[in-house]
């Protein structure tokens, strides 16, 4: 993707700036044969953890020491000598440590950049960094053999939020659902329904061992029963089954949508397996590779020959009874995904199946696709917690704790946060306490609070007087440390969001609104809003509102929402 630094955000122009002044101190230093290189290393900015150390640092010196075979500190003080603050907006230029590049930038540079986001309205934080690419996003893709569960609930939470930040960063986005309708765990659902059917009518059936167990599937057979009674007894088994499938499918997928759309989830796309096995795509992929010279014959089975592209051994495409292997489905489905445009495809995984990524990357490689085109989310386990202990078993499904029980219980909005708000590589504690907490312990209630408190606090000044309808000729009367620092967090946020974006991690959106609600918190304290100098009082009522809006954009992102009242 671009050179993060270069979009035209309020904060990517600034450091756009500066980064042009370095290029520009660097080459002024070589022209006069003072250094010389061939090709610079990318140049990049970071924000210094500490206050202390400028507003923007860079570590360019470090990276061309060991090529100009100089020191970093004087290739740090050639750069600082050549550059030319007045023309980037730097107050001041420090060499630092073992020749850290330190930019300050004058206190005032904060005002104009509140006025920049207040122009841009309730659009604040979308950019043009995806430049319209199309990426196709697949998550959750449960089994639909039983109900949605915490896992499936965590992997929707994490793959919605993440499909609207590249949405929000200017990619062109799809969401899609993956039907696991074909294989074994059909042939093993189907042997399940009928045993349930058989059971509820009083026969003798056994439940297969590796069948489903759950309760929905009595509850299925009793449904149908309730409307089509005993008419299937006398149906060959074959048939049954075959029926029986449909009928528990449409329901299983129909349920899957009705869930996953109360917990905030909208598919563009639901991608049957079964399909690709129809249409002849699977036969055709193997046909493909086998054309590439990546099949072989063995022992009545195809192999795709793995090993070739990094694997430890190569894997079964056709068993040797001629049934494909579901690799052989999953090569073709996300072969299918790039037919259909993709530049970019997706996928939220578990972390079981982490063994899975390079060998199905190595396929689309043999395919004469990019690895980089597919990338995995891996995601880890959740523990689910309620008084400290671990909770494994559900009243209604037996086995786990479902989706719909997760959101009976603290609700779409805490359980999204929650979700969303740890990296997915990382194992969750969920603690269903603590997400039913209406206290600043809670961190989504913390956030919402936020946003409440603000809307509270700008109905109250309208009725006072004042209205929000004409953007100050500027921000300069905010000066406190507390102000300064909320506008500086505020103008970060379309930088948030492209980062989020580009290194597929929506879990730093809600951190970073979190640590924004902590300064409003801080602001409110420290700073009388509407006090007796009015043209301070607007000022600071739309920071407020600049900083509801925020707030808002970025729970929006996580499908979260951002209530008036609280």
């Amino acid at each position: 993707m671009s050179n993060e630094y270069f979009f035209n955000t309020i904060i990517g122009k600034r450091k756009s700036r500066i980064v042009s002044g370095i290029h520009a101190a660097l080459s002024a230093a070589q022209i006069e044969k003072k250094i010389d290189f061939r090709q610079l290393p990318p140049i990049l900015l970071e924000v210094p953890r500490e206050e202390a150390h400028g507003d923007f640092a860079c570590t360019i010196a470090m990276l061309l020491a060991k090529e100009l075979k100089r020191s970093p500190r004087e290739i740090a003080g050639l750069i600082k000598n050549y550059f030319d603050c007045a023309a980037t907006g730097v107050e001041k230029l420090d060499i630092a440590g073992p020749g850290f590049l330190n930019f300050y930038l004058p206190k005032s540079w904060l005002s104009p950049c509140l006025s920049e986001l207040l122009a841009e309205g309730d659009d604040f934080g979308r950019s043009e960094a995806g430049s319209g690419k199309k990426v196709q996003v697949e998550f959750v893709s449960a089994n639909p053999t039983g109900e949605l569960h915490m896992g499936n609930a965590r992997g929707a939470a994490i793959g919605d939020t993440l499909a609207s930040l590249l949405d929000m960063s200017g990619h062109q986005v799809e969401r899609e659902f993956y039907i696991n309708d074909a294989g074994n765990q059909i042939s093993r659902f189907a042997a399940s329904l009928e045993a349930r059917y058989l059971q509820l009518l009083g026969q003798d059936a056994q439940l297969p061992d590796d069948g489903y167990h759950g309760q929905d599937i009595c509850d299925t057979m009793a449904a149908l029963i309730k409307e089509e009674g005993n008419k299937y007894l006398g149906m060959e088994s074959h048939l049954r089954k075959e029926y029986f499938t449909s009928y528990a499918l449409q329901e299983k997928i129909t349920n899957a949508k009705k869930t996953l759309e109360k917990f905030g989830v909208v598919y563009d796309v639901w991608f049957s397996e079964q399909s690709l096995h129809d249409s002849g795509s699977v036969t055709d992929i193997i046909e493909r590779l086998r054309q590439g010279g990546w099949v072989y014959e063995q022992d009545g089975a195809f192999w795709l020959a793995s090993t070739r592209f990094g694997e430890e051994k190569d894997e079964v495409l056709v068993r040797a009874n001629g049934i494909p292997t579901y690799y052989a489905a999953d090569i073709a489905y996300h072969d299918n995904k790039f037919q259909r445009g993709f530049g970019l495809a997706i996928d939220i995984w578990g972390a079981d199946h982490h063994g899975h990524v390079a060998r199905m990357k190595g396929a689309m490689a043999a395919l004469g696709y990019s690895r980089d085109q597919l990338e995995v989310v891996l995601m880890q386990l959740v523990h689910l917690y309620q008084g400290g202990e671990l909770l494994l078993m559900s009243k209604r499904a037996g086995t786990y704790v479902t989706l719909e029980e997760l959101m009976e219980t603290v609700g779409k909005d805490a359980a999204r946060f929650f979700f969303v708000m740890r990296s997915a590589g990382s194992q969750m504690d969920f603690d269903l306490d603590l997400a039913k907490k209406q206290s600043a312990d809670n961190p989504v209630y913390y956030v919402q609070y936020a946003h409440a408190r603000i809307c509270s606090m700008l109905a109250k000044a309208a009725e006072e007087g004042y209205t929000l309808k004409d953007l100050p000729d500027d921000f300069s009367l905010l000066d406190h440390p507390s102000e300064l620092a909320l506008i500086r967090k505020l103008v970060d946020f379309p930088d948030e969001i492209i980062f989020a974006a580009q290194h597929f991690e929506p879990h730093r959106i809600a951190i970073y609104v979190q640590d924004l609600a902590a300064l409003f918190h801080n602001f409110y304290s420290h700073c009388r809003v509407v006090g007796p100098d009015k043209d301070l009082s607007l000022a600071r009522l739309w920071l407020a509102k600049g900083t509801a809006r925020v707030i808002a954009n970025a729970l929006k992102a996580m499908g979260v929402s951002a209530p008036e009242k609280m």
